[in-house]
C-alpha cells in the first residue's frame, strides 16, 4: 500500500453531546493531518436557515419542501473550521440557544438528512489526505466504510459540567436535562438515529482529560494504519 493510500484514512467519531467530539475530531485531525468535518454545524446551518426564513420548524413537511433551498458550505481545515450558508458565515449564530432548541426536530425529517449526508459523503471523498467526520451516525449511516469509527460516551453529570463550561456559567442541572432530552430525541428519531456502529470503539471519556482521549483515538489510527500495510 502506498503512503498517499495509507494517508487518506477516515474516522468516523461519534456520540452524544458533551463527550467531547468536537474538541477531540480538531486535535486529531491537526495531529494527523486530516481534514475535519463537524455534521453537527451542517444541521445547525440548515435549522438557523429555516429559523431565519420563517419556516415551521415543528412542520416536517414545510422543512422537507425546503430542505434543499440553503447553500451550506463547510471548511475542514481542523485549525479553523468554516461554515457558510447562502456566502454568509454563521459560524456563530449556529450556536444560539434557539438553534440548538430545534435542531433535533429539523434533524429528524428525513429530507434533511438526505441532503446533509450527501453533503458529508462529498466532502468525505474529496477529502485527499483523509479526514475526521464527528457526528451522532457517521459510522453507522454516512460513512459506515470508515477506516476506524469511535464512539465517544460520558455521564450525563460529566457532559453536564463540560457543556455548562462552554457556555459560560449555565445551570448544570439545566443543562444536564436538555442534553438527556436531545439524547431521547437523537436516538428516538426513525431516520439515522444515534447508534453506536457494530464495529465501533467504544471511549468513555467521564474520567479522562481531552488529551488522554486525544491519545487514545490517534493510537487506534495508527494501529490502523500499521495493520493496513
Amino acid at each position: 500500500m502506498s503512503d498517499t493510500v495509507e494517508s487518506a484514512v477516515i474516522v468516523a467519531i461519534d456520540g452524544p453531546a458533551g463527550t467531547g467530539k468536537s474538541s477531540t475530531s480538531k486535535a486529531v485531525a491537526a495531529a494527523l493531518g486530516l481534514r475535519y468535518l463537524d455534521t453537527g454545524a451542517q444541521y445547525r446551518a440548515i435549522t438557523w436557515w429555516m429559523i431565519t426564513n420563517g419556516v415551521d420548524t415543528a412542520d416536517a413537511a414545510a422543512i422537507a419542501t425546503a430542505s434543499d433551498k440553503p447553500a451550506i458550505v463547510s471548511g475542514t481545515d481542523p485549525a479553523g473550521p468554516t461554515i457558510t450558508v447562502d456566502g454568509e458565515d454563521v459560524s456563530a449564530p449556529i450556536r444560539t440557544p434557539e438553534v440548538s432548541a430545534q435542531v433535533s426536530a429539523v434533524s429528524a425529517v428525513p429530507e434533511v438528512r438526505t441532503r446533509i449526508t450527501g453533503l458529508q459523503q462529498a466532502i468525505a471523498a474529496a477529502a485527499e489526505t483523509g479526514i475526521v467526520v464527528e457526528g451522532r451516525d457517521i459510522g453507522t449511516t454516512v460513512l459506515p466504510d470508515a477506516d476506524l469509527k469511535i464512539f465517544l460516551t460520558a455521564s450525563a453529570e460529566a457532559r453536564a459540567a463540560r457543556r455548562a463550561g462552554e457556555l459560560k456559567g449555565a445551570d448544570v442541572e439545566a443543562t444536564r436535562q436538555a442534553l438527556v432530552k436531545r439524547d431521547a430525541a437523537d436516538s428516538g428519531r426513525a431516520t439515522s438515529p444515534l447508534a453506536m456502529a457494530a464495529d465501533a470503539v467504544e471511549v468513555d471519556t467521564t474520567e479522562l482529560t481531552l488529551q488522554q482521549v486525544v491519545d487514545r483515538v490517534v493510537a487506534l489510527v495508527e494501529e490502523r494504519r500499521a495493520a493496513a500495510r
